[in-house]
């Protein structure tokens, strides 16, 4: 799609977490992005400039909620009020990965609802849309009052194995609340599910049970939203060779990968791990298992038609 886009009422600006997937959403719209500088003045608070008139402009602003997460929000919400203050038309904000979506209801007694408190703190500051890819849980979309345009990752991962040309698939779930994605992935693949049957006794910590349908003798491809400290994934990998499956791939949207993750990845069944660049990896976790798809495309085409007042929904088909 990259052309050079006439008109100049559309703004694109990057924060800080991922220049380089802003970068090449401004390409593919057609524009470069915007002049702004985000310094820090002495004791480490944010002072945001925007260098340059956006006064009745559509603006957007490329921003992932990925780590360091509390930084990165505190950016986006300065930036909006920046923005408000400096006459945008409108403030739309693009955040690829909507980071404290996992915390989405009250599990248990006296915990918050982080997801939708960064709901609020958004359209508070200022926010008249957001742009975002594949939020932990749909029903995210319900805790914003303002338009939310909600991407997904599966038609993007599912191109990618269908050029693999590998046989005899099935799409796995590693839990119960993923099985819908897994019947997304499957349908495009044509391909049947399967699901496991995980206890997860704490956070972050996962007990693979059992395995519902039949994977013996079969590719099993994993998918997941995010990949975190990737403890689920890799024991979900291991359980299904242990129960006959002939290789497995994983794939997710989000590669969050703290802590132990890139360990566990390279040390388990995993074949290939396919991931979205939603999160900007470090050279650190580029490693040869994992390898990264674009999601540039799609959001900028999200922008072109948000900006046109066009359908954003055919972007789904």
């Amino acid at each position: 799609m990259s052309y050079k886009y006439a008109n100049t009422n559309l703004k694109v600006f990057s924060l800080n977490s991922n220049i380089a997937l802003a970068e090449e959403i401004a390409q593919h719209v057609g524009t470069t992005l915007g002049k702004s500088s985000v310094t820090r003045f002495s004791d480490g608070e944010i002072q945001i400039n925007i260098e340059e008139s956006i006064r009745g402009c559509d603006v957007f602003v490329i921003q992932s909620t990925s780590a360091p997460v509390n930084e990165h929000i505190m950016e986006t919400l300065i930036m909006i009020d920046a923005l408000k203050r400096a006459s945008a038309k409108t403030i739309n904000i693009v955040m690829p990965y909507y980071g404290y979506g996992r915390q989405d209801r009250k599990a248990r007694a006296r915990e918050p609802i982080t997801a939708k408190l960064i709901a609020n703190l958004l359209e508070t500051a200022g926010a008249h849309r957001i742009i975002t890819l594949d939020l932990h849980a749909p029903q995210i979309q319900g805790f914003f009052d303002i338009l939310i345009d909600h991407l997904m990752g599966v038609p993007i991962l599912a191109e990618y194995f269908e050029s693999k040309g590998l046989d005899e698939l099935v799409i796995v779930s590693p839990d119960h609340g993923g099985v819908t994605r897994a019947r997304k992935l499957a349908d495009r693949l044509k391909a049947p599910i399967a699901i496991i049957d995980k206890r997860r006794p704490r956070p972050n910590v996962a007990e693979i049970m059992n395995i519902v349908g039949h994977i013996e003798g079969k590719t099993a491809i994993l998918i997941d939203d995010m990949i975190d400290t990737a403890g689920t994934i890799t024991l979900a990998a291991n359980a299904l060779v242990e129960n006959g499956a002939k290789e497995v791939y994983a794939c997710c949207t989000h590669p969050v990968l703290s802590g132990p993750a890139i360990e566990r990845i390279e040390n388990s069944k995993i074949k290939e791990l396919v991931v979205t660049n939603t999160i900007a990896l470090p050279e650190e976790k580029c490693i040869p298992k994992i390898t990264q798809l674009s999601v540039a495309e799609l959001i900028a085409e999200a922008i072109v038609r948000v900006h046109e007042e066009k359908s954003v929904s055919t972007l789904f088909d």
